[in-house]
């Protein structure tokens, strides 16, 4: 069975993408068979029902990974809206046993995996019927922890905080905190980098600058904060 880690965030559109491809890209050149499961993707480009846009293709194309796209995902559409509802406008229902299926054999094909999110880790898979079923009741099902990616600007200490929090609260192992879009000479930056670590009690344990090609993530993480 593989290592596995969670890729989550403070919020949509703060990076994970771009730093899931990062840390697969630095697994993979380090000589680990570490591989990529985006279980729901909305925003996509297709052609002959193959993805040819998308967190997929990105993460693929930067890490070398010796797969297609369409291998790393279980559920996609072409709006880029919220899982919960891109599912309803295309008539479908999420099926979470599929998803964990998916996540089963991915485990057996690689030694390392890294899961990435969608949105923010209360972001909704299924809400019907009564039905509150959000990204963290996902990752608990997975039994994975989590790295959470925050932005590295303003705003980061409440946001980190109230994500952190809401993890405990659930009972989701926490691994690490990745600071995006950092700048390493702007003071409140390196003063939100401070605070985020004294606050939650987490350790900053990488940071990544605008335009940056290479992370530094030891393998160790993976599986590590349970």
């Amino acid at each position: 069975m593989s290592k596995n880690i969670f890729i989550t965030a403070t919020g949509t559109d703060v990076g994970k993408t771009y730093v899931s491809a990062l840390i697969v890209k630095e697994m993979r050149n380090a000589g680990y068979n570490c591989g990529y499961f985006k279980p729901v993707l909305s925003g996509v480009e297709e052609s002959g029902g193959k993805l040819t846009s998308s967190d997929c293709n990105y993460v693929v194309d930067t890490a070398k990974i010796p797969c297609t796209a369409d291998d790393c995902v279980t559920y996609r559409w072409k709006e880029a809206v919220s899982p919960h509802l891109a599912a309803q406008r295309a008539g479908m229902k999420i099926d979470i046993s599929k998803i964990k299926q998916k996540f089963e054999k991915l485990t057996k094909d690689y030694d390392y995996l890294l899961i990435e999110g969608a949105g923010g880790i209360t972001c909704p898979l299924r809400l019907e019927n009564g039905e509150k079923y959000l990204l963290k009741d996902l990752i608990k099902e997975l039994d994975t922890s989590i790295i959470i990616v925050a932005d590295g600007g303003l705003g980061t200490i409440n946001s980190t905080l109230l994500t952190v929090e809401y993890a405990r609260a659930n009972n989701i192992p926490i691994a690490g905190i990745i600071l995006n879009n950092f700048n390493p000479v702007n003071f409140m930056h390196q003063d939100n980098l401070k605070q985020v670590e004294y606050l939650t009690g987490v350790k900053v344990v990488a940071t990544v600058e605008k335009g940056q090609k290479d992370i530094t993530f030891p393998a160790e993480l993976f599986g590590r904060g349970r």
